[in-house]
């Protein structure tokens, strides 16, 4: 790719001679720093940039701005590029450390926003899979002239948006606020993805609850619970700032994109609609669950219990004919022995009768 002029690249002091052109000299991008480019007019500049020359450029052309993404920064790495950027230094521990709720922060000029990005784990069945939702945290500062995006997990799609946004300039004229509503707008997007395919692992462990010989336990029930509550994490505490930021919460973000934000709103209100009613439906499965299990159990009882009480019949009867008492009616009858298997046996079939007509056996 071709370089672009430096800001010391401009030789000659109006001697009558052409000035010569010097291209900077390529810096190498480090491993946290994904990515640093320069945006006039919505176009790329060619050209690697460090980050303190590409804000350079931007001020002293008074146009354009500058994106820079981060991986997974410690505070020593992203040191230098707040102190050139002026990030505040409460935003910057909350973007190396990580762990965040979603939020939305302003420190003076500066924006500070929070999102969590979240990931469907492919498996054959929700009542065998151990994970089905991946979160990660992706971080934006936002300035006048800038915009730094920090990224914890790597299923953020963010290479794949500078490449869309790199191919389609007009998106970019309104500046890095475009860029924080393209974002939001591609992680809102994954949400309804997310939801989309839960919704059907939902659908088929809810059929499986109720078929006549499930093999679905409530423990996976939870697991599948707590996975939505992992996505609930992430969504529901981003629609505040999303309504914010669609109200006109700041002057860094124009009306021109204001606009587009309150399409986001609305597609996050979707969502937490959709997650909470996920919620409720899993609780219902899990209350249902428990109540098959207890009806299973008691049809276990009665049945042991009617061939128990079954049991209990010759067990009485051999029990009292075997105390050896010389006085005791019918021992010395002929038909005797086969009399008392008669008897038996007719009073378990008048049990396993009555039994079976209350639905025991």
């Amino acid at each position: 790719m071709p370089a672009i002029p430096s800001l010391g690249g401009l030789r000659g002091r109006g001697n009558g001679r052409s000035t010569r052109v010097e291209p900077p000299v390529p810096v190498p991008v480090s491993a946290y720093i994904v990515d640093c480019a320069v945006y006039v007019d919505g176009e790329r500049l060619p050209g690697r940039w460090t980050h303190a020359e590409a804000i350079k450029e931007v001020r002293r052309r008074r146009d354009g701005f500058v994106w820079i993404g981060l991986h997974e920064p410690d505070q020593q790495q992203i040191q230098g590029i707040a102190e050139v950027y002026g990030l505040h230094e409460l935003a910057v521990e909350d973007a190396v450390q990580a762990h965040q709720r979603p939020k939305l922060e302003r420190y003076d000029d500066t924006l500070f926003m929070v999102l969590k990005t979240v990931r469907y784990v492919e498996h054959e069945s929700p009542t065998t899979a151990n994970e089905i939702v991946e979160s990660g945290e992706l971080m934006a500062f936002l300035g006048l002239d800038f915009i730094i995006t920090v990224r914890h997990g790597a299923h953020s799609g963010l290479a794949r948006l500078r490449r869309e946004l790199d191919e389609d300039p007009e998106r970019l004229v309104n500046g890095p606020a475009a860029v924080l509503h393209a974002i939001t707008d591609l992680i809102v997007d994954q949400y309804l993805e997310v939801t989309s395919s839960i919704e059907e692992d939902i659908d088929e462990m809810e059929a499986r609850v109720f078929a006549p010989r499930s093999t679905v336990s409530a423990e996976q029930i939870y697991l599948m619970k707590r996975e939505v509550l992992e996505l609930r994490r992430a969504v529901l505490p981003l629609v505040t700032p999303v309504r914010r930021l669609a109200e006109g919460f700041t002057r860094l973000v124009p009306d021109e994109v204001r606009s587009y934000f309150r399409d986001v709103d609305d597609h996050l209100t979707t969502v937490s609609e959709r997650v909470g009613n996920f919620d409720e439906l899993l609780t219902t499965l899990v209350n249902a669950t428990v109540a098959k299990i207890t009806l299973q159990q008691n049809s276990d009882m009665r049945k042991i219990t009617s061939w128990a009480a079954m049991i209990t019949v010759p067990t009485m009867i051999a029990g009292i004919y075997g105390m050896n008492f010389d006085y005791m009616p019918e021992l010395r009858w002929q038909f005797g022995y086969p009399a008392v298997l008669v008897l038996i046996l007719g009073i378990c079939l008048l049990l396993y009768r009555i039994f079976r007509k209350n639905n025991w056996l």
